[in-house]
């Protein structure tokens, strides 16, 4: 076989082993002997095989679940907390060479951000301010992860399980409050309905005419039931003669 030939082939494989691609959302940092060199760009890139070597740095927004803390509050109320962290690496570079495993040092600082957190306010402020929580575990992190060349994007709560019989003390609680407002809205109701009536009587009252047609209204209701029989036990103009007696 003709020795020109198979150096040509070795050189080629050796080059062709050297080939990269570089994805967009991707950076690689290369290095040489072990020693960074600098950051690759997207697109074709070429490295010497065997003397370089590069690592691939995924700069998208990357999310990392905390895991069910166990966390004990301030009004001494046991309850599980997960999380979800929004990151983004913004220096491949500090995020590979200051730190290792950045994903994993993250999760731990957000573990203990969040049971540091949830441990210091009562069990309510966990459940009705879950976006406040977040935003403290997040300032918490982002001390740390800035100098890793990594920003914090989000910390969102997920999830809170509590103990069963404190799930029934609150179903319980919401129940009770439920029955109390239903309350208060049909004694709100009754009393504006004795509102209107008292309305309607004084203007019934000053007016003869309307007492007249509310007679009528109410002999026709009665009328209704064909078995009844009405007896006037004095004239119709009685009423009429007292009130303007009344009146005068």
């Amino acid at each position: 076989m003709n020795p020109q030939l198979v150096f040509a082939l070795v050189v080629f494989l050796i080059l062709l082993s050297g080939i990269r691609i570089v994805f967009e959302y991707k950076r690689a940092l290369k290095f040489r002997f072990g020693k960074y060199i600098k950051t690759l760009q997207p697109g074709f890139r070429w490295i010497i095989p065997i003397v370089e070597t590069i690592q691939i740095v995924d700069i998208r927004v990357i999310t990392i679940n905390i895991t069910s803390q166990e966390v004990m509050t301030e009004d001494n109320v046991p309850c599980s907390i997960d999380g979800v962290v929004f990151f983004k690496i913004n220096d491949p570079e500090k995020a590979v060479l200051e730190v290792e495993e950045y994903s994993f040092a993250i999760t731990q600082l957000s573990q203990a951000a969040l049971r540091d957190v949830c441990g210091k306010v009562e069990l309510d402020t966990i459940l009705s301010k879950r976006e406040e929580m977040g935003k403290n575990i997040k300032s918490i992190v982002e001390i740390e992860t800035r100098e890793w060349g990594i920003e914090i994007i989000d910390v969102k709560i997920k999830d809170i399980q509590l103990p069963e019989n404190m799930r029934r003390m609150m179903a319980n609680q919401a129940e009770a409050e439920r029955s109390r407002r239903a309350r208060i809205i049909l004694a709100e109701a009754e009393e504006q309905a004795a509102g209107k009536l008292l309305d309607a009587g004084k203007m019934i009252d000053q007016s003869p005419s309307a007492i007249k047609l509310r007679l009528y209204q109410t002999l026709s209701n009665i009328a209704a039931e064909k078995n009844s029989t009405i007896v006037f036990p004095f004239p119709e103009e009685v009423l009429h003669r007292g009130k303007k007696t009344e009146t005068s």
